[in-house]
């Protein structure tokens, strides 16, 4: 199968005293997002931060500028909002991107689909919340990138398409080298891919460090890559070189050059995923 490459280029962690390279304001976003479609990418999950603090936000204005910006450039390119609790507890404020209608309607929204510690605050997502974003997804006509850290996630996941608020195809992005989950080695790899349900495309994320061997073993293994400076912002091991975006995603190429895999384009991954086919049209129909 073709490399789905998942681009993720500013997360809520890295802040321009951590690097410049991090894209903050919507200007940078896109930029960053129209050089990474020049070199392929298959789809983008986008954070936007507020443009005078750096700090996250979801602000709906934001997300709303940068999706109808990358549109301009791409209109088949398939565009996932965050919907992150790190930060931000109450429904209607997680949810404000799924508002967002016509060219800024975002295609996915993330889904994780239990609470994380990371090294230095806490990500909470009850069930009901869960439950709730899920079933705003469904309605509005938005598909979910499942976040899934660990074993329990994955069963979470069979059961929310057991209560008919997921439905198949699924995408998952399996996120490893957590301190507090699962852990970025082939046992635990290997147990999250065989626990997938059914009719499910999925991506390798490396936290810090071990994004090179999380996407390496995803390229090998006919998976995809979630990659970008959201999860790593080195390019070596022993730190010393600060990457860029461009840096990140042009050594995901030379793997799956090296492996003899393309990269999905935009269009088969929409078909792959019963999305609309952009170019206007964007998100998913619930039957």
């Amino acid at each position: 199968m073709d490399l789905i490459i998942n681009f993720t280029p500013t997360g809520m962690i890295p802040t321009k005293e951590m690097t410049p390279h991090v894209p903050i304001n919507p200007t940078e976003i896109i930029e960053d997002v129209h050089r990474a479609v020049e070199i392929g990418i298959s789809m983008v999950h986008i954070h936007v931060r507020d443009p005078e603090t750096g700090k996250p936000t979801c602000d709906v204005d934001l997300f709303g500028q940068i999706i109808e910006g990358v549109r301009k450039f791409d209109r088949e390119l398939v565009i996932c909002a965050t919907l992150s609790g790190r930060n931000i507890k109450e429904f209607e404020r997680r949810s404000a991107p799924l508002r967002l209608e016509g060219e800024q309607k975002p295609d996915m929204g993330s889904l994780t689909l239990s609470s994380v510690n990371f090294n230095k605050q806490a990500s909470i997502n009850s069930p009901q919340m869960i439950q709730d974003l899920a079933a705003e997804m469904k309605k509005r006509g938005v598909l979910a990138e499942l976040e899934a850290f660990d074993v329990g996630m994955i069963n979470y996941a069979r059961y929310l398409e057991s209560k008919d608020l997921l439905r198949p195809p699924h995408y998952f992005n399996l996120l490893l080298g957590n301190i507090a989950c699962a852990q970025a080695n082939l046992l635990h790899t290997g147990m999250m891919v065989q626990d997938l349900p059914p009719q499910s495309y999925w991506a390798l994320a490396g936290i810090g460090n071990r994004q090179l061997m999380m996407n390496a073993i995803a390229v090998a293994a006919e998976g995809g890559v979630r990659v970008g400076l959201e999860d790593n912002i080195w390019f070596d091991r022993e730190r010393t070189r600060l990457a860029t975006n461009s840096d990140l995603l042009k050594r995901v190429h030379g793997l799956a050059e090296a492996a003899e895999r393309k990269v999905m384009s935009p269009a088969k991954l929409r078909t792959l995923l019963n999305l609309q086919p952009g170019n206007g049209q964007y998100g998913r129909v619930f039957n």
